[in-house]
């Protein structure tokens, strides 16, 4: 049966197409099909549904030139080796250089083109396109086609010149066969391959006479070709070689195949993905060096054999999914569990594309793989770190709504106390617990607060044995009762440190949840404080610390211990022994920063199956820390007008019965602008305004900020439940005079009044 080819013929002109359609149609000897366009665009979508065998392009369209056409062949369908001949009104080299440069199969000038030339044309870039798919497959096939094909025919004298050359070897070089006679082939020949060619002419005086030649370039009118040579000496009676006969054909296009294949396992080797294909049987036909990188198995070691075995724990449903979707598709990706040579796990981004024989039978799968192990582990830190954010912002509206309920209850606690002196000591005891517990709500929040939005950073003196105490109402409360808490504080004088507390009580509540987690199964967690004084001897053998007294905090806790070999890498960022979603192996690491942070050092004990204890050294101060005292002596006023400033109802009325007991005047305002408004109608009588900073509608920074432009010399106490906000205060440029942090007492806002009140205006 005759094959027929598909030709796509592409010009504006009907009267053309029907030309070169009439040429193909008469051909005696071939079938063709022929589809035509009348542009480049329209050439393109058809190139898309249905591959031409040939194309024949008009070098000048409508909408494009032919070497455009060629370049979006290659470029939007990468098409690259779709033969095309271009057709042009006027001979012209330079297009007909560009063209061939740019890919073109051939070059015809329309005048010149008869139906024979046309068909040969055609007939020839069939043939280069056969021999091109036919050379890559075999190249046995390839010598015995050299052998029976002959492009171009030359004899040479023992000195270079041509003596003989067929018409086909006149035409590749530009002249007219009697004109090449005489002319040296070796101004033909490229300078890099000349001395070859020298070493060659002479290897040929010597039997066995004759050689095929490795590909050497020359110089045509097509521009530099490569040829490979079949090459025989002639020799005369007296058996001495007189001249040499070579047979040539053209090898570019599998010379330009070749290097461009080169390239491509080039490209391959040096892609850090693993690339590699398996037949539909799992057996790895093709494994990159990147797959020898990523996995560790060397190609010689996993080539002919099933990939299940080495990349994969168990065929997953999801594996199985993934070979129906690609034999049904045509490709498949997604996300992988695999494991290395060496049994490490890997999560991989996978691409898998079925590839066909030249039949269109599915024969293998193209897959390539990247590592994406520590995106998806920076991705779940990520995630955490989100959902912290959206924790510290609840934790921010909780607290401010906890203090202006905890407010008012302090303040009513400790003026009944002094409004009621003759209570009897059962109702003053209840009192206190009430005052006492409000302060603790407080310093709760304040705890939640700094943890949630970062601490400041601020050092001072710091007595451990308070911090201890606040640990251990936290883990009591929290941790569940298999867990039994141990504290000792004993020490007499345990010595003060200076030390940021919220660090300090991220390094111990660290800790103590990594002593929870290492006792599934419940336990013994126990903490102490004690003095400890490093000597010379010691700070020898140990060579972070420094000579010098410190306070020595352990945690310690009876559960799975750790392993010694993973002791020196437990405080390396991200090692962790927990799973992947429950634990990042920042948390020691952020353990020791802060404790070198203090200037001090850590040690860690521990035994599998006893148990680990971890001792934190923080260098002290041999001085004691002062503790708030309340004072029952609290200044009273003298009439003065207090403006208060809150949106909590209750903390109004509770701020003005205080203050009327000790002999202040009082105005409220529940929000910014009825405080502008009362100010402005009072602002001679006003002696002081206490202004809460988080308020609806106009917050207490901007009337803050109205009020002392109204009177630059008012005297202003800030109060919030934020510690924070009094350094929003200092970068918006608004000075107070004073900054109390809610829940207050009773006396800290007494003692803090006429401290102001005597401050210069």
């Amino acid at each position: 049966m005759t094959e027929i080819a598909l030709i796509l013929l592409i010009d504006e002109s009907w009267e053309e197409r029907e030309t070169y359609r009439r040429y193909l149609l008469r051909d005696q000897q071939h079938s063709y099909k022929i589809l035509e366009a009348q542009t480049g665009k329209q050439a393109l979508l058809i190139c898309q549904q249905q591959l031409p065998d040939v194309i024949v392009i008009d070098y000048l369209l409508p909408d494009m030139d032919g070497l455009e056409f060629i370049s979006d062949l290659k470029i939007e369908l990468d098409l690259t080796n779709l033969p095309v001949i271009v057709l042009t009104d006027h001979g012209n080299e330079q297009i007909a250089l560009q063209a061939m440069k740019s890919g073109a199969a051939e070059y015809l000038i329309k005048k010149n083109t008869t139906a024979v030339g046309f068909r040969l044309a055609i007939q020839k870039v069939l043939e280069k396109t056969r021999l091109i798919k036919q050379l890559e497959k075999s190249e046995k096939l390839y010598r015995n086609l050299l052998e029976s094909q002959t492009d171009l025919i030359v004899r040479i004298d023992m000195n270079g010149r041509l003596t003989f050359a067929n018409a086909v070897a006149a035409e590749t070089f530009g002249f007219k066969p009697d004109e090449f006679l005489g002319h040296p082939l070796f101004q033909f020949v490229h300078p890099d391959d000349l001395a070859d060619v020298m070493a060659n002419m002479q290897a040929l005086t010597l039997p066995p006479y004759r050689l095929t030649t490795k590909e050497q370039r020359a110089f045509t009118v097509n521009g530099i070709r490569w040829f490979q040579w079949e090459v025989a000496a002639i020799r005369n009676q007296e058996n001495q070689v007189i001249e040499l006969q070579a047979v040539g054909r053209d090898v570019t296009e599998r010379k330009q195949a070749e290097q461009k294949i080169h390239q491509q396992a080039a490209l391959i080797d040096i892609s850090p993905d693993a690339i590699f294909v398996r037949n539909l049987n799992y057996q790895i036909l093709f494994w990159s060096q990147g797959a020898e990188r990523l996995y560790g198995w060397t190609a010689a070691e996993i080539l002919g054999k099933e990939c299940h075995e080495f990349l994969y724990e168990q065929i997953s449903p999801q594996i199985e999914e993934a070979f129906r979707t690609v034999l049904e598709q045509g490709e498949w990706c997604g996300d992988l569990q695999k494991i290395t040579k060496s049994r490490q796990e890997l999560i991989v981004s996978s691409r898998w594309t079925l590839m066909y024989s030249e039949a269109g039978q599915p024969e293998s799968i193209l897959t390539v793989d990247t590592d994406i192990t520590e995106r998806k582990r920076l991705e779940q830190q990520f995630y955490r770190t989100q959902r912290l954010e959206s924790l510290g912002i609840l934790a921010s509206g909780i607290a401010h709504d906890l203090n202006n309920i905890l407010s008012p209850v302090l303040t009513v606690s400790q003026l009944l106390l002094y409004k009621l002196p003759n209570l009897d000591d059962k109702n003053r005891q209840l009192l206190n617990i009430l005052a006492d517990n409000s302060k603790r709500g407080g310093e709760l929040v304040k705890q939640i607060t700094s943890f949630a939005r970062g601490s400041e950073g601020k050092q001072v003196l710091l007595q451990i044995k308070h911090l201890l105490q606040e640990i251990e109402q936290i883990i009591c409360s929290t941790f569940p009762k298999s867990i039994e808490v141990c504290i000792d504080i004993s020490t007499p004088n345990l010595f003060t440190v200076l030390a940021d507390p919220n660090q300090i009580h991220q390094v111990l509540m660290n800790l103590c949840v990594n002593a929870y987690d290492a006792m599934p199964n419940g336990g013994i967690l126990s903490i102490s404080a004690a003095n400890f004084f490093v000597d010379e001897n010691y700070a020898r053998m140990n060579l972070e610390a420094k000579v010098g007294p410190y306070v020595a905090i352990a945690v310690s806790d009876t559960g799975c211990g750790i392993p010694e070999n993973l002791l020196e890498r437990i405080f390396e960022p991200f090692f962790t022994t927990k799973e992947l979603s429950k634990g990042t192996g920042l948390g020691l690491s952020t353990v020791m920063g802060i404790v070198k942070n203090h200037g001090g050092f850590m040690q860690v004990n521990s035994e599998v199956e006893k148990g680990s204890k971890f001792c934190v050294y923080l260098p002290a101060i041999k001085q004691c820390s002062t503790q708030e005292a309340d004072d029952c002596n609290l200044p009273r006023g003298n009439g003065e007008l207090v403006m208060i400033v809150d949106d909590e109802a209750s903390i109004q009325e509770v701020t003005k019965t205080l203050l009327a007991e000790y002999n202040y005047k009082t105005i409220t305002a529940i929000n910014g602008v009825e405080a502008i408004s009362l100010y402005t109608k009072h602002k001679n009588e006003i002696s002081l305004v206490l202004m809460d900073v988080q308020m609806p509608s106009i917050d207490g920074l901007m009337a803050t900020r109205i009020i002392q432009h109204i009177n630059p010399s008012v005297k202003i106490i800030a109060i919030s439940g934020f510690t924070s906000n009094r350094k929003l205060l200092e970068v918006h440029g608004i000075g107070v005079q004073a900054f109390l942090v809610k829940p207050y007492t009773l006396n800290q806002l007494l003692q803090t009044i006429p401290t102001v009140l005597r401050k210069p205006g």
